[in-house]
């Protein structure tokens, strides 16, 4: 087997940014060896020229950068060059060019992102909103939720709620047992909360289910994973979901990122009806 890419991921910041585009870009290569190296908080010179030391003996290097500051940028690309190794900025162009769209220069100002805005705050608050409503706790403060999500154990109700709380969503979950388990001031129809069903294979959730019970080296809950039993609460799910016409999203081979975006665009629509 060939020595894998030596990708060397740059940042003036932490490297979020960075890694979520890295994720993106990778995903569209089958046959693609690496290794990453990550550098966060790269903001002199210096600190480049200590970066690029490291891949004098590397024969598959390969540079992509988050760095907000033109001349920093500049120096670290002039650098990789006189090193040939390929070398990309994946922000750079793009600011320029929403700088030009918008008649107005950019702060070029590393960690933007995270400055402590009102956006900041409310995403905070978000936050500990979903951590507090998790697996059906505060169940008599509904109201104060964007959204709710129910499901059947292992719908990925508490992944899907944390992810969209980092995206500014209050969000509660509440697991699903039968339809008495679901609070009363949700079955009125004339409310106007954005209420979403989860919903899985009973294959997929045996197996799920199966690797939980493993990772806490439980073998007397069999009623847990007996396919019979778990077919009968996703399907008593689905009718309740139906029942009170709420929205379901099946999960089964989905990421979290692509249940929250799914969860999103409900959202949305709902907010479009009210």
């Amino acid at each position: 087997m060939s020595n894998p890419y030596q990708i060397y991921l740059i940042s003036d910041s932490t490297g979020e940014t960075l890694d979520r585009i890295f994720l993106a870009l990778k995903a569209q290569f089958k046959n693609f060896s690496y290794e990453t190296n990550h550098y966060s908080f790269t903001r002199t010179e210096n600190q480049v020229l200590k970066i690029l030391e490291t891949l004098d003996d590397i024969d598959k290097a390969i540079i992509l950068y988050t760095i907000v500051d033109n001349d920093l940028s500049k120096f670290l690309n002039e650098e990789a060059k006189k090193k040939n190794i390929p070398c990309f900025g994946v922000l750079g162009d793009l600011i320029i060019s929403f700088s030009k769209l918008l008649n107005q220069e950019a702060s070029f100002k590393p960690s933007g992102q995270h400055a402590l805005t009102d956006e900041y705050y409310k995403r905070i608050e978000a936050i500990q909103f979903t951590m507090n409503h998790d697996d059906g706790n505060l169940s008599d403060d509904l109201s104060k939720s964007d959204i709710i999500l129910l499901g059947v154990s292992r719908t990925s109700k508490t992944p899907t709620s944390i992810y969209l709380a980092n995206k500014g969503f209050k969000v509660s979950n509440i697991p699903l047992v039968n339809e008495n388990s679901i609070p009363d001031s949700l079955k009125d129809k004339k409310n106007k909360f954005c209420i979403i069903g989860l919903t899985a294979d009973a294959d997929r959730l045996v197996e799920i289910r199966r690797n939980r019970l493993n990772s806490l080296k439980d073998s007397t809950s069999t009623n847990y994973i007996n396919l019979e039993k778990i077919s009968k609460e996703v399907e008593s799910a689905k009718m309740t979901f139906q029942k009170y016409k709420w929205p379901t999203i099946d999960v089964s081979r989905k990421s979290v990122e692509e249940t929250a975006a799914s969860v999103i665009k409900i959202y949305e629509i709902s907010k479009k009806n009210v």
